[in-house]
């Protein structure tokens, strides 16, 4: 009897088209997902001392950065889907660490730091930092660079990609 291996594992090299015996091995978005979520455990454990989640500390920050912001301007910024953003909002809305108010006009609204947030953003900013550089110690310096310009890269690749598909949907739509 055969040993049953991973469904990401049962494909051979240069299976898939376009791969070579040389190329990726696996599926790319599990890779990706499972080093995220090491990551992240990494960085909550850290700032949970403090009362918050990895998610929540990121969030105070780029509101604290960019705000007052409109909430879809801001799920653009964070490369969030609008609905996951207001998911995240509402516990910090319910805390008091943001608030939700009146924007230029009668259908928009702005998203901003009080000063309980900005407090609570500094007391995570210390175990975010120590994170950070524990991250960095255990994979090492260069290797953490290397990753955030390969993440720099293909993020622009992929935005690059996208723009053109919407080009090309906008082309069809107007022939």
């Amino acid at each position: 009897m055969a040993s049953r291996q991973p469904l990401h594992a049962q494909a051979e090299p240069g299976s898939a088209p376009g791969l070579s015996a040389g190329g990726p091995r696996g599926c790319t978005n599990l890779k990706l997902r499972q080093l995220s979520r090491m990551v992240s455990r990494h960085y909550d454990a850290a700032v949970a001392p403090a009362g918050l989640k990895n998610t929540q500390y990121a969030l105070l920050s780029h509101v604290q950065a960019l705000g007052p912001i409109r909430p879809t301007d801001l799920a653009q910024r964070m490369r969030l889907e609008a609905s996951t953003l207001t998911r995240n909002l509402q516990p910090l809305l319910a805390q008091g660490w943001l608030t939700l108010g009146p924007g230029e006009d009668a259908r928009s609204r702005l998203v901003q730091i009080t000063d309980s947030g900005r407090a609570k953003r500094a007391e995570g900013q210390l175990a975010w930092k120590q994170a950070q550089l524990a991250l960095n110690e255990r994979l090492g310096e260069a290797r953490v660079a290397a990753l955030h310009a390969l993440i720099d890269d293909c993020s622009a690749a992929l935005d690059a990609a996208a723009a053109a598909d919407g080009a090309d949907d906008h082309d069809a739509l107007s022939d």
